[in-house]
């Protein structure tokens, strides 16, 4: 199986709850969090819309960003979301296609 480590925001809306996740099969994660297969956080605030994503060379460097993005105050995720995707537009469509 090809590896594609990506660290993912997920919102429910614009400004909305926010999701922040790793992962090395983007579009499958993110499938498992629209359909809720899996209880948890995403799940019950239904944070469902891929708005950010970067690719990664390595999984470890992918946790790394993920890590580094879980400290940083919620203002500087809008901004990193609003830099890239400023409508707030659902990404999935993007990835599967």
């Amino acid at each position: 199986m090809e590896r594609n480590p990506c660290v993912y925001l997920l919102a429910r809306a614009r400004n909305g709850t926010l999701y922040l996740g790793v992962t090395s099969n983007l579009a499958q994660r993110v499938w498992q969090h629209r359909t809720s297969v899996i209880d948890g956080f995403s799940a019950r605030y239904d944070t469902h819309h891929l708005v950010w994503f970067e690719r990664h060379e390595t999984m470890p460097s992918a946790i790394a960003r993920e890590k580094q993005i879980k400290k940083w105050r919620r203002a500087w995720k809008v901004d990193l979301i609003e830099s890239a995707n400023p409508y707030w537009r659902d990404l999935w469509s993007e990835i599967i296609g």
